[in-house]
Order: structure tokens, then C-alpha cells, then sequence
């Protein structure tokens, strides 16, 4: 038996009569949960860079899928082998380039092919825009990409960088009116237009924004943590210093880090 079967064994055991009473009450909805919250473990064990880590968040969110057609299994649904055939027989259809004779120039073709194919598939449902399909459980930021590079491959696009960065620049001029109207409406209208403008951007540098604002924000920790190191090593606390005086630890935090 390889590992794979007998992790299929043991989820069928903790789901039957004689096994576990938190696996048994689990059904479809009350794995959403804990799916989500795996699959983002998965990405910051990913950014780690820990071999290990990474390896066993990957199990945890294997666990889930098994878990899922275990559970479509003794509702007389699909099992796994039906999610891996699907899967298989997708990724055969999806790159005739591989397994067929069609020619590619660069993966920029593959990606128009995919999205070609994907619309005669049996199973998918004709779609009112060229945006459906981008989920809309999304992060936002992720979200915002997708839906931008939906609308660039029917042309809606700007022609070059310059255009983003425009963009960038006159959502943070309606953003400081709005701020200065006074109206809260106003203000988180404009901000999700200039967050909207930066995911742009970010698209025409070549750069996921989710990733940067993951990366950001592990930053941010890594030298807020730092700072705090060093207030407590002069036995103060944060609360009792200066802005110039946490301005100057930041800044000795961002020189470590960057070393």
C-alpha cells in the first residue's frame, strides 16, 4: 500500500462508526473553515523557504481534499479517484501543446488557449462577461489582478506603464479631496480606487500584489518586533518614547534587516 492509499485508509477510518467524533460531524460547509486557513499556512510556509514546513502544510491541505471526497463518497457523490481523473483529463485537454499537435509561441499563448478551452468544456456554464469565473471569495487584492487581467485579454488595457502610473497618481489626488470633504463614503470610495490603480501597477511590473503586501506585512513584523527588542534591552517601553525615538530604532531594525 503506498502512502497515498493509506492516507485514503485512515480518513475513511476516523469517518466511519468506529472512529473519531469531530471527523464525523465534519461535512462540505464546516471544512471551508479549516480549508482556508491551510491553504494560506501552505503560502507562508512557502515564503519561508522551509523545505519541512512547507512539506507539512502541504499534507494538511491534502488531508482536506481527501476529507472532501471521503465525505461526497458516503453520500454516493464522487470519491477521490473520480478528483483525480477529472484533474488529469483537464490538464491533458488544457495543454494540446503537450499531448496534442497544437504550437505555442510562449506561455502568454498557453494562457490565451487555456482560457479558449476552458469555455468549450461540457461542464462549464456559458458566461454573461469575460469576467465571470474569478471567485469572488477572493483576498481583494487577488481578486483586483484577476479581474484586470480578464479585462486585458479582450484589449481593455492601457497601452503602456505610463498609463498605470497616471492612474496611480490621479487616484491620490481624488483620494485627498475626498479626505478632505469629510465624508467617509467618499473616502473609502476613492481608496478602493487607488488600491484598485496599485494592483494595476503592480500587474504591468510583473508583481502579484497579494504576494507584496504579504511580504510587506512580514516585513513590517520582522522590524516592529525588532524595535520592540531594543526598547526593552534599554528597559523602556514603547508607549514611553518619542516618535524620534522609535523613528531612530526603525530605522537601526531596517539596516539589520536588510543585512
Amino acid at each position: 500500500m503506498n502512502e497515498f492509499d493509506r492516507l485514503i485508509e485512515v480518513i475513511a477510518t476516523l469517518r466511519s462508526p468506529e472512529g473519531c467524533p469531530w471527523d464525523r460531524e465534519q461535512d462540505h460547509a464546516s471544512l471551508r473553515h479549516y480549508l482556508l486557513e491551510e491553504v494560506y499556512e501552505v503560502l507562508e510556509a512557502a515564503d519561508t523557504g522551509a523545505d519541512e514546513k512547507l512539506c507539512g502544510e502541504l499534507g494538511d491541505v491534502l488531508l482536506m481534499v481527501v476529507m472532501y471526497a471521503q465525505i461526497a463518497a458516503e453520500q454516493d457523490g464522487f470519491d477521490i479517484s473520480d478528483v483525480i481523473g477529472l484533474i488529469t483529463d483537464k490538464l491533458i485537454y488544457r495543454h494540446p501543446h503537450v499531448f496534442g499537435d497544437v504550437e505555442v509561441a510562449d506561455s502568454d499563448e498557453v494562457v490565451d488557449n487555456w482560457e479558449q478551452l476552458k469555455q468549450h468544456e461540457a461542464d462549464t456554464e456559458p458566461r454573461q462577461s469575460v469576467l465571470d469565473g474569478v471567485p469572488r471569495s477572493l483576498p481583494a487584492l487577488q481578486q483586483a489582478q484577476e479581474l484586470q487581467k480578464k479585462a486585458a485579454r479582450v484589449g481593455f488595457d492601457w497601452d503602456s506603464i505610463e498609463g498605470p502610473w497616471r492612474k496611480l497618481f490621479e487616484e491620490i489626488e481624488e483620494l485627498r479631496e475626498a479626505a478632505d470633504s469629510c465624508s467617509d463614503e467618499a473616502v473609502a470610495h476613492e481608496l478602493g480606487d487607488l488600491s484598485f490603480a496599485v494592483v494595476n501597477l503592480a500587474r504591468f511590473l510583473g508583481v502579484y500584489a497579494e504576494d507584496a503586501l504579504r511580504v510587506g506585512n512580514r516585513r513590517f513584523e520582522q522590524r516592529f518586533r525588532q524595535v520592540e527588542q531594543q526598547a526593552a534591552a534599554q528597559g523602556r517601553k514603547l508607549s514611553e518614547m518619542t516618535l524620534e525615538e522609535l523613528d531612530e530604532l526603525w530605522e537601526q531594525a531596517k539596516i539589520a534587516q536588510n543585512r
